[in-house]
């Protein structure tokens, strides 16, 4: 049942001019009649840093109906914004850890007590499922809490070893970078605009995000709810526009970057920031695999397919795009596999009971077609799904099964980020793995197989920044204490665990040395100090010491 505040959300206002391009009926025309109330859409967009005067109207992928009108940030808008951040981060740097845990905690109340409400407006602008759009308040509840609850753990100081056992005190001190840009992309709005940014933010860091411009307004619900949970004033500032726009001030005012994206655009960015000589983390594209071991339960293995491939309508960077399955118990899977696809429920609902919803927009929709058609036009079979269906909704695509892909098709190496999956059968054990290492990604991948001792033993083998047994992505991506990220072309640093914060401070090692001093004294020569020293180094190895 939607919660009272969410009814903000979700009622429609009826508008009484005409749209651009002709009168339109409200009764006949969803384009006619915006899908949020206006006051609500304007309340988040006020926190933008936006003077160029421009805006944009952002659109339901689902049904076409417009949301609502965006302000457009221009370049000269970002060093504002870092201006404002850096600002208040001073302060925040200086807050005990308490403090910024209680901030922290008090958001992971608010999202779930507001998760209807940020469900809505999850699915009124990214088109998704509301199953799959209740990953993203959990998620970002469940990172609020982690790093509530161990940032001190992993931010005070550590002792560690002196090079004199007594007599060199060494600290390790972990201080914050300054202001983090985060540049999130559309296919998880909420998750991806606010998951790193808690991780910086608990580090003591001033935010400066970017959401995708197809989905800024489930960012600002999450800045929103920020601002309720205390968080200072101007802490976490928000620019809204095109990457090509902004991303290059961000990268010239950041003192971190964290990306989510393609590839390519990953590529550019880590050397703009090696110009600059600061870090940046990376998550970048994927293809990955799900084996099916001949000992594996298959009616488990289909299910987790399904998730593993259709979840978001297979806009999710570990989503699964190659399936390989033990040659054994291939007929049989495939089966059970095509069975519970066709059995898959499309609709542009917001409601329960939906298993997948729309694609983002007409060029992803595109990429999806063109793949589809391009691997049957070189022989590919299709087995379940294969087309548009535009009764549905404008970008709507069934979840697809290709069998035969082979590596002249377009699906095969490269990341279609849609519904379509490619199984292939395997011989053997050693063959799974090194298919599933072919190619140049390595994101995610699962493994399915009664024996988990077995399947934990491939899954060391395979070349991925995580690797789920039994499971097809949701193990390792809601386990917050462990790292996630992706290796090769996938991407570079993690977030989540230690890693997902650490990123965002600079280490600072704090000596002091009592007594001994590291140079000829007490009368001794030069030659003579280095015999007392080296004969100390010796002594010190045949004790243990590291």
């Amino acid at each position: 049942m939607t919660n009272p505040q969410a009814k903000k959300v979700t009622r429609t206002t009826k508008r009484k001019a005409a749209l651009p391009g002709g009168p339109l009926d409200p009764e006949h025309d969803v384009a006619a009649s915006y899908a949020l109330d206006q006051s609500f859409v304007r309340g988040l967009t006020r926190r933008l840093v936006a003077t160029s005067g421009v805006t944009t109207t952002i659109h339901a992928p689902a049904t076409g109906q417009p949301l609502g009108a965006v302000p457009k940030s221009g370049a000269e808008d970002v060093p504002v914004a870092f201006a404002r951040a850096r600002a208040a981060a001073k302060d925040w740097a200086a807050a005990s850890f308490s403090e910024r845990s209680a901030v922290l905690l008090r958001l992971h109340d608010l999202i779930l007590d507001r998760r209807e409400e940020i469900m809505d407006l999850i699915c009124w602008e990214s088109g998704k499922a509301r199953i799959h759009a209740f990953d993203e308040p959990l998620h970002v509840a469940l990172t609020a809490r982690y790093y509530s609850r161990t940032l001190k753990r992993h931010l005070e100081p550590k002792r560690r070893d002196g090079v004199v056992p007594f007599l060199t005190h060494i600290e390790e001190h972990r201080l914050p970078k300054g202001v983090v840009g985060i540049i999130s992309p559309w296919n998880y709005p909420f998750t991806m605009a606010l998951a790193d940014g808690i991780a910086a933010l608990a580090a003591g860091n001033g935010v400066v995000s970017k959401p995708d411009h197809h989905t800024p307004l489930s960012a600002l619900l999450g800045l929103q709810l920020l601002e309720e949970a205390g968080m200072p004033p101007g802490l976490w500032q928000m620019v809204a526009g095109e990457g090509r726009v902004l991303g290059g001030p961000m990268i010239e005012h950041a003192d971190y970057i964290c990306f989510t994206g393609s590839t390519g655009t990953g590529k550019i960015i880590a050397r703009q920031c090696a110009e600059r000589l600061i870090g940046c983390s990376l998550e970048l594209g994927g293809k990955n695999p799900i084996l099916v071991l001949a000992d594996a339960d298959l009616d488990r293995a289909a299910e987790g397919a399904v998730r593993a491939a259709f979840s978001n309508g297979g806009q999710l960077c570990v989503s699964t795009e190659r399936l390989y399955v033990a040659h054994d118990v291939y007929d049989d899977f495939v089966g059970k596999f095509v069975a519970r696809t066709e059995a898959m429920r499309l609709s542009p609902s917001h409601d329960w009971g939906v298993d997948m919803g729309s694609l983002i927009s007409a060029e992803q929709l595109a990429t999806v077609d063109e793949h589809v058609k391009d691997a049957v036009k070189h022989g590919a079979r299709i087995l379940a799904g294969g087309k548009p269906r535009p009764d549905l909704g404008p970008y709507f695509y069934e979840p697809t099964i290709l069998e035969g892909v082979t590596a002249d098709m377009a699906c095969h190496g490269d990341e279609t980020f849609g519904p379509v999956i490619s199984v292939y059968p395997f011989t053997s054990e050693d063959e799974a793995i090194a298919l599933a290492n072919s190619g140049d990604y390595g994101l995610n991948a699962a493994v399915y197989s009664r024996d988990s001792k077995r399947a934990r033993r491939v899954a060391n083998q395979i070349k991925c920044g995580t690797v789920n047994v039994n499971e097809a992505f949701s193990a390792t991506f809601a386990s917050i204490d462990a790292p996630m990220g992706g290796m090769r072309s996938s991407g570079m640093g993690r977030r989540q665990g230690a890693e997902g914060i650490h990123r965002y401070t600079e280490v600072q090692s704090v000596a002091t040395q009592h007594f001994l001093r590291f140079g000829p004294h007490w009368g001794l020569t030069d030659q003579a100090y280095a015999t007392v020293m080296t004969g100390a180094v010796r002594l010190l190895r045949h004790l243990g010491r590291a």
